[in-house]
């Protein structure tokens, strides 16, 4: 399981668990809060009542007929009551008085009770005990909705225990209220949890974002390819990030270095040899002329050295390179015009021909100086593989956001072995006019050149005869000329 996936499902159970446990403690005693609330102002109504009946006894002025009077107003008294959502359309309280051993005295809602013997019932049982008495008794045994509420006071006459007081209330309205709450708080409930839900995977997304980064990043690198490091955030992850970087440029720097010396090693070692076997023959008698010309090859051998340990500092320079470290506009109409006009004298001395198309200002994203060296090297391959009174074709063509720059001439082409090669250091194939080969640095300078530019190089034989050579650039724009 990915990283992002674990922290997410982490997050999803550590919601669940924690919000389980209050939610279903606050449904399962949402009934018992509503039934605090009623019994509290209940309470008071019932001592108040007590308290009335008791001053009434006092005086000899009780008749329950007055009593049955009131309430059977109260409850024939129509009511148009609206609690929030809950319409009340009646008096539901009852009442119901005992003396001290018990027996009903008076009952609002039944008069055939009285005389009935109560002393059983936990609210009259232990009022008479001095003890507050409460009781909840289903009105219809079968019924679960059917509760009923009964809250108890003592009666004193005389400041001595005459009788209790109690007022009853059905649980309906309490059980219509927690029907319209419960739904209401499973979904305020569930909303909550898809919102924490959705907070745990953008949480997870958030923190897993940087790993991303550097995996992309490190993927990338081990392809082989040039990619700038990515941005991290300054937690764990960055500094890992950054001490992977750190090792990579330690590694990557050994491993350079180890390379360039292995290829500058075999590279000079040749010329080396033609030098040190031409050094000992002049310690030898000869003619002038003999001697003029292994002077003539050391000399020769000697600028071909120079020129591989001038190339190579060239590329290293260049392969080091991350990114470009200069980034602008780049004209690359101006860009091949001025490329063509450094190559003239060689291109007059061949008596070769070129011709450039291209609409527009042709514009890139990029460094115009090593653009610059990586055309004049693809066209200066050209030169030397055209033949006397041959012809160059350059091309610029936009398609889209990319600029393709094709450089054709009618040389012999690519030989089939030297395909895959023509881009490896040091490969390098033998000039018609001369024989000699260059030192195989400026194809691999190319397409160090296009990397950096996010672009490709290619070789190819062109149907008829000759070669293209097609350099791939990212296009920032077109101008009409």
């Amino acid at each position: 399981m990915k990283l992002g996936a674990r922290i997410f499902f982490c997050y999803l159970l550590i919601f669940i668990v924690c919000f389980y446990y209050p939610f279903d403690w606050m449904l399962d005693n949402l009934r018992i809060r509503y039934l605090e609330g009623v019994e509290d102002p209940l309470v008071d109504q019932a001592n108040i009542l007590a308290g009335i009946v008791g001053r009434d006894m006092e005086r000899g002025q009780f008749d329950p007929d007055d009593f049955y009077d009131v309430f059977a107003d109260v409850y024939a008294r129509p009511l148009s009551s609206r609690i929030y959502e809950l319409m009340k359309t009646n008096v539901d309280i009852d009442i119901y008085i005992t003396d001290t051993s018990g027996t009903v005295l008076f009952d609002s809602r039944d008069k055939s009770r009285i005389g009935a013997d109560y002393s059983r019932w936990r609210d009259v049982k232990l009022t008479l005990a001095g003890r507050y008495g409460a009781r909840t008794t289903r009105k219809y045994e079968r019924v679960l909705d059917s509760s009923v509420l009964y809250v108890a006071a003592p009666v004193y006459v005389n400041d001595r225990l005459a009788g209790v007081l109690t007022v009853a209330k059905p649980t309906t309205n309490i059980n219509n209220f927690l029907k319209g709450a419960k739904p209401q708080i499973s979904t305020k409930g569930t909303i909550s949890l898809l919102a924490a839900v959705m907070l745990s995977l953008l949480a997870s997304i958030w923190i897993t974002r940087p790993i991303k980064r550097l995996t992309w990043y490190t993927d990338n690198i081990r392809e082989g390819k040039r990619v700038p490091f990515p941005k991290l955030d300054r937690s764990e992850i960055g500094e890992l990030g950054n001490a992977l970087s750190r090792m990579q440029d330690a590694l990557e720097g050994k491993k350079y270095a180890e390379q360039y010396v292995q290829s500058l090693t075999h590279e000079i070692k040749s010329p080396l040899s033609a030098i040190r076997g031409a050094a000992e023959l002049l310690e030898e008698k000869m003619r002038p002329e003999q001697r003029a010309r292994f002077l003539s090859n050391i000399r020769s051998e000697a600028n071909r050295i120079r020129n591989i340990v001038d190339r190579m500092l060239e590329l290293s320079t260049l392969e080091n390179q991350k990114m470009l470290r200069r980034v602008e506009a780049v004209y690359l109409r101006s860009v091949i015009k001025t490329v063509i006009e450094s190559k003239r004298p060689m291109l007059l001395k061949k008596h070769i021909a070129v011709k450039f198309a291209g609409n527009g200002e042709l514009i890139v994203e990029g460094d115009s100086f090593l653009l610059h060296q990586a055309i004049g090297n693809i066209v200066q391959n050209a030169i030397d593989f055209s033949p006397l009174r041959g012809r160059i074709s350059i091309t610029a063509r936009q398609s889209g956001r990319a600029l393709a720059l094709t450089i054709d001439d009618d040389g012999p082409g690519v030989p089939d072995y030297a395909g895959e090669k023509v881009f490896a250091k040091f490969f390098s194939l033998q000039r018609p006019d001369t024989g000699k080969k260059s030192t195989g640095l400026g194809l691999n300078f190319v397409q160090e050149v296009a990397i950096l530019h996010n672009g490709t190089v290619r070789l190819t034989n062109r149907p008829d005869k000759g070669t293209r050579a097609t350099l791939t650039l990212a296009c920032s724009g077109q101008r009409s000329s």
